[in-house]
């Protein structure tokens, strides 16, 4: 049986080209601190990726500390501890999107009681009107405040109004962030044109290698406490040896993520047509809901449910069928939980439940649309009708 993969939000198969410079890095000797011929050369790779990373988002290659991926580097920025020109700046209030993904949920360094969630509407997309009311009610404290809000979201593709999110936290003195992984090589992106103040990046979603990750800040003027702490590693913002392989696959990736960007419309027509081999199927009826269709969203994704078909009972019909997708909701230990992200946009818990995810990646095709529609078409003539007609 030949798989199909279609759960590229959860991790992009690695690069051709991020294997290669990673196999060959592995070969070499030396640590990117030394300064003989080998350190030398392994800082190289380093900053050879530091260059293609910050061109992926439109940043200066010197504002570029790698991590080991996207939670660390949301870790690491979303702490209360900040310089802005260099003197001491501590932040009192975080807040939040309802739907951001769980490393920022939790909220980093800040306390429970220092973190405000901003709702959002029915297609995903944060309220303008309720966050400006809230940095407004906080203007008469004096608190210090930072808000932080993902450019596109992981369940449902859902795309922020970043740039005017980011002028009225900075109208009130705010910090801005931006959780940019999902987004990065699906959009186009720029951070300056967003106007955020730092943004998180991941390699393994765009074809890189898991383990790295990165933070890009747009200018000087703020400067976050290091995470890890012990070593004079990423300008003293990241302690450790740094991990030359996978920082070097990371920007390989990156570099042909850039020429991905050109396949946005290939994705969507894709994307549409998995949408319309499940609404069009005459088991389920029209039926299906498609979350944050009425939104600007990824190109290459899709989260959907049929009223009455279990997530859980779909996943493991279409894994048997050869198809990899995922759940709309966030997974434990094996168990499909509550859609944390689906709540928030007010979608009942039975629907939720029934939520699937498809995403696409470089490596997509258009046959697997038929893959996935001699599945689909597998799948449903081992349910019940009556199952779908009585949700």
């Amino acid at each position: 049986m030949t798989r199909v993969y279609l759960d590229y939000n959860a991790t992009a198969p690695l690069r051709p080209e991020a294997r290669a410079i990673m196999h060959a890095a592995l070969g070499s000797v030396g640590n990117a601190s030394s300064v003989h011929a080998e350190g030398r050369r392994a800082r190289g790779l380093i900053e050879a990726a530091r260059t293609e990373v910050a061109r992926l988002v439109g940043a200066d290659p010197r504002r570029v500390t790698f991590t080991s991926g996207g939670t660390e580097a949301n870790n690491t920025v979303l702490t209360p501890v900040w310089a802005l020109n260099g003197k001491p700046h501590p932040i009192d209030i975080l807040l939040i999107a309802a739907t951001e993904h769980v490393s920022v949920l939790e909220g980093g360094g800040f306390t429970p009681d220092q973190i405000r969630q901003v709702p959002v509407d029915a297609e995903g997309i944060l309220d303008l009107t309720i966050l400006k009311q809230m940095l407004a009610g906080l203007a008469g404290t004096q608190a210090r405040l930072m808000v932080s809000v993902m450019l596109a979201n992981n369940e449902t593709g859902a795309i922020q109004p970043i740039t005017e999110i980011a002028r009225l936290a900075h109208a009130a003195g705010a910090l801005v962030h931006t959780d940019a992984v999902q987004a990065a090589g699906r959009i186009p992106i720029d951070i300056g044109a967003l106007g955020v103040d730092v943004l998180t990046l991941s390699a393994h979603k765009i074809g890189g290698p898991q383990g790295a990750g990165a933070i890009v800040r747009a200018g000087d003027a703020w400067t976050f406490a290091p995470l890890t702490v012990g070593g004079g590693q990423e300008k003293r913002l990241r302690a450790g040896t740094e991990n030359v392989a996978a920082i070097a696959g990371f920007g390989a990736a990156a570099n042909a993520a850039i020429a991905d960007l050109g396949r946005s419309a290939e994705w969507a027509r894709w994307r549409d047509g998995i949408a319309a081999i499940v609404a069009g199927d005459r088991k389920v009826g029209g039926k299906t809901a498609i979350f944050s269709d009425g939104t600007d969203r990824l190109p290459q994704t899709l989260c959907f449910a049929v009223p009455g078909l279990s997530a859980e009972t779909l996943l493991i019909a279409l894994d048997l069928a050869g198809v990899s997708v995922s759940s709309g909701s966030a997974c434990s230990s094996g168990k499909v939980s509550a859609s944390h992200v689906l709540a928030a946009m007010g979608v009942p818990a039975s629907l939720a439940r029934c939520a699937i995810r498809v995403s696409l990646g470089w490596d997509s095709r258009e046959s697997d649309l038929d893959s996935f529609a001699t599945a689909w078409r597998g799948v449903l003539d081992h349910v019940a009708p009556e199952e779908i007609q009585a949700a």
